[in-house]
């Protein structure tokens, strides 16, 4: 096991005048702060004390319905998990085994791997561009090497906020189907699209080829942190019966079951959720747009950087070379942090890339911490 990167280095940007675009926080702002204490009081005054007793592995039902039905799978589908972080533990520890091939995006989200490693598998870099995996690669490997799993954020990418198109969503499905590999899809941002259109899920694609829910081997992962609240810790996993039914046994030996009250309250939310998505992502979306704006007016020529379409994150590019991790003492030394490449790299590489987050930044903090990361960059070129 290791220490998460991100985790390591916002402990060391906590000091109030270091603007971070490190971690990948939900704007606390924007919590629906008066509507969680009426749903709490509501909980509380119905449900009693039910609400604090110990409940079902499986999840709140009215919850599970509420997702199964977005979904138009049975509830049985579904497993409530403590935050999917807790989700993509629970699917390495019932999936993988030691030596097992899983094959990941080259840059993909560093909590996975960290989920992962305990386990002890072998990864394969999956190469990506703009439009997300590059699926002929993707074939080729698949031709040669006995892969077990692959996963993939294919909204919004952790970390470089890229999107998976259409035709390569497709194709991805019908490979590894046609390989026997089953595929976990982590979606925490997929409510959170500010610009372009909707695309069908990787497990509703799949859905669409089986023909069966119970023999997709798609294997979709959510969660509400980052359109609700985080700290209620509420996130799902939706699958085919054979994997819930060990992600039902493997939950009873991590924690029991995800905390009652708070699903009770999350389930009472419910119906102010559109709402909340829409007040988000008109944030994200304008903070975004501001951040990649004094990028373009503030970094020296050679930087590239990802056009999000929605979610929390872009990411940067800087010429061959420069070492972002070496980069990151003399930053925080002009008051501003993000998050170098590499770790995302699960065999290596992105020396030269780093992860900004636009979403819990003012105005003028991008405007003041994007200028110092320029002054970073023009130093380390120089």
């Amino acid at each position: 096991m290791t220490a998460s990167a991100i985790r390591e280095i916002l402990k060391v940007t906590q000091q109030p005048d270091v603007i971070s675009f490190a971690g990948g926080l939900p704007a606390p702002e924007l919590f629906p702060l008066d509507d969680v204490k009426a749903a709490t009081a509501r909980v509380l005054d119905t449900a009693g004390p039910a609400a604090l007793q110990y409940s079902t592995t499986e999840g709140h039902l009215p919850l599970r319905e509420w997702i199964a039905a977005q979904g138009s799978i049975p509830a049985s589908n579904v497993q409530i998990v403590t935050g999917s972080q807790q989700g993509l533990d629970l699917l390495g520890k019932i999936l993988i085994s030691e030596g097992d091939t899983v094959l990941v995006e080259a840059p993909t989200y560093l909590g996975a791997l960290q989920s992962f490693q305990p386990y002890l598998p072998n990864y394969v870099q999956l190469p990506t561009d703009d439009g997300g995996i590059d699926v002929d690669a993707l074939e080729d490997i698949l031709k040669t090497t006995r892969a077990k799993l692959l996963y993939a954020v294919p909204n919004f990418q952790n970390p470089t906020g890229r999107t998976l198109n259409l035709a390569r969503r497709r194709r991805l499905v019908e490979l590894t189907a046609q390989y026997g590999v089953l595929v976990i899809e982590d979606d925490p941002y997929g409510a959170l699209r500010f610009t372009g259109e909707a695309l069908p899920s990787l497990y509703a694609l799949g859905l669409e080829l089986a023909g069966d829910v119970d023999r997709n081997h798609v294997i979709y992962s959510s969660s509400f942190s980052k359109t609700l609240v985080p700290g209620l810790r509420d996130a799902w996993v939706q699958a085919a019966r054979p994997v819930i039914q060990k992600l039902i046994q493997a939950k009873q030996g991590a924690d029991l079951h995800t905390p009652t009250l708070n699903q009770m309250v999350i389930t009472e939310l419910l119906p102010i959720l559109p709402r909340q998505i829409e007040t988000v992502k008109a944030a994200y979306g304008e903070r975004a747009r501001h951040m990649m704006t004094r990028i373009a007016a503030d970094f020296p020529a050679g930087v590239h950087h990802t056009v999000p379409e929605g979610g929390m994150f872009l990411w940067v590019t800087l010429p061959a070379g420069l070492d972002t991790q070496a980069m990151l003492p003399r930053a925080v030394e002009r008051r501003v942090a993000y998050v170098p490449g590499r770790p995302f790299y699960a065999l290596g590489g992105g020396e030269n890339t780093m992860r900004l987050s636009y979403c819990t930044a003012t105005p003028q903090q991008i405007e003041t911490g994007i200028r110092a990361l320029g002054d970073t960059v023009r130093d380390a070129l120089a």
